[in-house]
């Protein structure tokens, strides 16, 4: 028999609103409640969704109806309220990060190895139609060994203010100066994502200390974490013998596409994006006859299959306003071709999407391994080999580009299903 979910969303903000219905409307969700510290945020929910109110975190973990929470809060506070959750018995849903703690990772994974609890981050990065495509042509043995990716998520801090004011008032600045790489995932997910059980053995990085927004990042107090860095890159090697360059930004004169795979490069094929460009070349070794070297790679632009029709078409009419229509953040709510919709419920038709049409997925997911007592594909383990680089990566920085370890979790149980991602795909 299918379990069926209780959830209480835990925090208000910006980000929840875009969930809170497609919960509501999934067919193994029984009822959906919501909590905030502000109380006039959780009655405006209760009215716009129709959800009931719980007054705060604690009366939701002590109600034994309520059996999960989706975690919505700011994002230092996602390692300890999981913790806690896990331990009072509920399954998690989080918003990313997973958390800003090594150690509350290592927690997380403890508790939810031991209580066999549902715990599934919503990592919008796992299912853009990037990854999906590099996972698909990496399963299949298109790229043949992987040598070399990078991934970047660019996201201005002069786009972010209003996110940050939401959560912490006129504080906001504080908490804005939060180190790039305690918030990681949305560009390591990308390349570790396309390759399953590949994870992160060293870390080298390097930070920007930006002459700008000094009141935001550099100074010492200036902000809660003691951060300096406006941008930091991490160089990994992988445990598949490949080279990973990842990238976070909040000082860059640059908005959208804010998270892409820019490379995906292996010994036989490779991945290349360019702003609103898809390509896919492969070498062509059938021509290497009687000793002659080959002819060359057939190359492809992919777009058709990686962006929605609607940028096509767009691009098909005039390209430079096609470009410019991609940077203003057209297809925002649009799935891709490549996304394997077939496998969403029928009762999503028609609600919003978002995040390059990521949002269906996220919440399917969490659903259905709740409810089947499978794993979801951003499971713990995979999670904290998104996290904890980045965290890593942080540290090596401030030491000016120390190479470090990167701690690795391991595999799930292995009696512990995981649900398929992609579909027939």
């Amino acid at each position: 028999m299918r379990r069926k979910i209780r959830i209480c969303f835990i925090g208000c903000g910006r980000f929840a609103p875009a969930f809170v219905p497609l919960f509501k409307v999934h067919p193994d969700v029984e009822k959906v409640y919501v909590c905030d510290i502000r109380r006039e945020r959780a009655e405006d929910f209760s009215q716009r969704f129709g959800v009931d109110i719980i007054e705060s975190l604690e009366d939701a973990l002590a109600r034994p109806d309520i059996n999960s929470i989706a975690i919505f809060t700011e994002r230092q506070k996602h390692g300890p309220i999981a913790i806690a959750a896990l331990k009072a018995g509920k399954h998690v849903y989080s918003a990313v990060p997973c958390a800003v703690d090594v150690e509350d990772i290592m927690e997380i994974e403890r508790l939810v190895r031991q209580k066999r609890l549902t715990y599934s981050m919503g990592e919008t990065g796992y299912y853009r139609a990037a990854t999906i495509f590099c996972r698909r042509e990496f399963k299949k043995g298109s790229f043949g060994k992987f040598v070399y990716g990078e991934a970047q998520y660019n996201h201005d801090i002069r786009n972010m203010e209003f996110s940050f004011r939401s959560s912490s008032g006129e504080r906001w600045k504080e908490f804005a100066g939060i180190p790039p790489f305690f918030y990681p995932t949305h560009s390591t997910s990308m390349i570790l994502g396309a390759m399953p059980g590949v994870h992160a053995l060293t870390v080298s990085a390097q930070g920007y200390r930006p002459e700008t927004y000094t009141d935001i990042f550099g100074a010492e107090n200036q902000n809660v974490y003691q951060n300096p860095f406006g941008n930091t890159a991490m160089l990994l090697t992988l445990s598949n013998g490949g080279v990973a360059r990842i990238s976070e930004n909040r000082v860059v004169g640059w908005k959208s596409p804010e998270t892409y795979i820019s490379q995906f490069q292996g010994t036989d094929g490779c991945y290349e994006f360019a702003v609103a460009s898809h390509y896919f070349a492969k070498w062509n070794p059938d021509t290497a006859k009687d000793g002659r070297l080959p002819d060359g790679v057939t190359m492809q632009l992919v777009n058709d299959q990686l962006l929605p029709p609607s940028i096509c078409q767009a691009l098909k009419e005039n390209l430079a306003e096609g470009i410019q229509k991609v940077a203003d953040g057209m297809g925002f709510r649009e799935t891709s071709p490549i996304q394997p919709i077939a496998r969403l419920p029928k009762e999503f038709t028609g609600y919003n999407n978002g995040h390059n049409g990521t949002h269906h997925f996220l919440v399917d997911d969490f659903c259905r391994a709740m409810a089947e007592d499978k794993l979801s594909p951003t499971n713990i383990w995979q999670t904290a080999r998104f996290n904890i680089p980045g965290l890593i990566a942080h540290q090596s920085a401030l030491k000016g580009g120390e190479v470090m370890q990167v701690p690795d979790l391991g595999e799930p149980p292995a009696d512990w299903e995981l649900l398929n991602p992609d579909g027939d795909l």
